[in-house]
């Protein structure tokens, strides 16, 4: 069974008086284990999909299916904690909370989850020594350099063990070195653990290291390149 699928997915946002298809009846499956890449420009509909799969925005018609699991009828209280035990979120802008170090921040949803405080530090200061920051741990955001913050970022999104990581433009705040250490660290985890990455980008080179690259335009999937990932 695959991991997710979108089918005949269509998502119209109201524009003042104009309706905008973001997505044009979309169809898409992930297996487990895949990496796969949403490559296209601005406005594309690249994120809208990312989110539309993510079970954080609804669609306007068809299905998104998380293991079978039909998530755009589930309710939202249900989705919040869906998306907390199964997936799990990378964004461009890190979205860490300044005023925590990098040990509370990736420490933070094994909090929500209820696990105590010895070892969530525990299992907070691995997941930061597996994605090279173990020195790192006591350090505030505003001490760390882009990079760094994105790799808390990555040990955030897997301390629970997620069965699918969310990725939107992951790199974009980067620099091509740090880009391509990023990458590497998140094609690693994913060949690791066995998990499964959807990841969104306007960058070829990023997309590169994916093991299929899918590229959208105006709403659509226009082409598909299963090239196999950049060692």
């Amino acid at each position: 069974m695959p991991i997710l699928e979108l089918k005949k997915v269509l998502k119209k946002y109201r524009v003042g008086k104009e309706t905008v298809t973001a997505l044009d009846v979309v169809d898409l499956c992930l297996d487990v284990g895949e990496f796969v890449a949403i490559l296209g420009t601005s406005g594309c509909g690249k994120t809208t999909l990312l989110n539309v799969a993510a079970g954080l925005e609804r669609p306007s018609r068809g299905e998104v299916l998380f293991r079978g699991i039909t998530l755009n009828k589930l309710k939202e209280k249900d989705k919040v904690s869906f998306r907390r035990k199964q997936m799990g979120f990378i964004f461009q802008s890190y979205n860490l909370l300044p005023a925590l170090t990098a040990l509370e921040n990736v420490a933070l949803p094994l909090l929500f989850d209820g696990v105590p405080g010895r070892e969530r530090q525990k299992r907070a200061r691995e997941m930061l020594k597996r994605v090279g920051l173990g020195d790192r741990a006591p350090h505030k955001p505003g001490e760390l350099s882009g990079g760094q913050q994105q790799r808390v970022c990555i040990a955030r999104a897997l301390i629970n063990k997620p069965r699918i990581l969310f990725a939107d433009e992951p790199t974009g705040n980067l620099d091509t070195r740090t880009t391509r250490e990023i990458m590497a660290e998140l094609q690693r985890e994913v060949k690791e653990s066995g998990q499964t990455l959807l990841l969104v980008t306007h960058d070829r080179e990023v997309a590169r290291f994916a093991s299929r690259v899918i590229e959208m335009e105006d709403g659509h999937i226009v082409s598909e390149d299963r090239e196999g990932m950049e060692a």
